[in-house]
C-alpha cells in the first residue's frame, strides 16, 4: 500500500476565494484583537503607566495590522487590472513591513523594475513559504534568476533548526490530499507559478532551505 496521499479535488473558484479570505482573516485576528484589548484598558480609566502601555500596544498592533493588510492586498488581491505591472520596489517595502518582525530579516538583491503582476505575487507567496522554514527566525535572501519580464526568483532561508515542511512540499507538487485554510497559501503559490509557466520547488541545501521558481 503506497504511503503517498491521493490528490484531493481542486477547490472551485468560490471555495478558493473563501479559503483565501479565511487566510487573510487569520493573519489579522491577532493584531486587531490586541487593538481591542488596548482600547478596553483605556475604557477602564487606567493608571498613567497602564494607559501608556495600552497606547503603545494599540500603536504597535495598528502598525502590524496595516502592514499585513497591505502585504495581503498585493500577495492575494487583484492589485491592479489584468496584465498590470508592479514595481519591485513597492513589493520590497510590503515584504519588509510584513515579514521583518525582529526575528526575520530580508536581504533583497532584486533590481528595481516593473514586473508582471503574477510574478510579483508569486515572489511574495514564495517569501511566505520560505518564512515557514525558519520557525525560530533567521535571514531570507532573495536573488533574481534571469532578467527582465521573465525574471524568476531564488530565496535562501537561513536560520536555527531550518526545516522543510512536507505538507508544503506536497502542496507545491500537487500530491496533497486536500486543500484547506492552512494549505491554501502554498496551493495558491502553485497556481501563480503555473500562470507564469514556472514550477516552485522547496528543498534543503546544506544548512539552509531554498525556495526556487524555474
Amino acid at each position: 500500500m503506497s504511503g503517498t496521499p491521493s490528490p484531493g479535488p481542486a477547490p472551485d473558484a468560490l471555495e478558493l476565494a473563501a479559503l483565501l479570505c479565511s487566510r487573510v482573516c487569520h493573519d489579522l485576528i491577532s493584531p486587531v484583537g490586541a487593538i481591542v484589548n488596548g482600547l478596553e484598558v483605556l475604557d477602564d480609566n487606567p493608571k498613567p503607566e497602564d494607559r501608556e502601555f495600552a497606547l503603545d500596544l494599540i500603536r504597535k498592533s495598528a502598525k502590524t495590522a496595516s502592514a499585513r493588510l497591505q502585504f495581503c492586498r498585493l500577495a492575494f488581491g487583484a492589485a491592479g487590472s489584468s496584465g498590470a505591472q508592479i514595481d519591485l520596489g513597492d513589493a520590497q517595502a510590503m515584504a519588509k513591513g510584513h515579514i521583518e518582525d525582529g526575528k526575520v530579516t530580508l536581504t533583497w538583491n532584486l533590481p528595481r523594475l516593473l514586473l508582471p503582476k503574477n510574478r510579483v505575487k508569486l515572489l511574495l507567496n514564495m517569501l511566505l513559504i520560505a518564512q515557514q522554514t525558519i520557525p525560530r527566525g533567521g535571514t531570507l535572501t532573495i536573488d533574481p534568476v534571469g532578467e527582465g519580464e521573465t525574471m524568476s526568483f531564488r530565496i535562501i532561508a537561513a536560520g536555527l533548526n531550518s526545516r522543510v515542511p512536507q505538507n508544503i512540499v506536497d502542496m507545491l507538487g500537487s500530491t496533497a490530499a486536500a486543500v484547506d485554510a492552512h494549505a491554501v497559501q502554498p496551493y495558491y503559490t502553485r497556481l501563480l507559478a503555473q500562470a507564469c509557466g514556472l514550477t516552485v520547488k522547496l528543498a534543503p541545501e546544506g544548512e539552509t532551505v531554498v525556495v526556487s521558481a524555474s
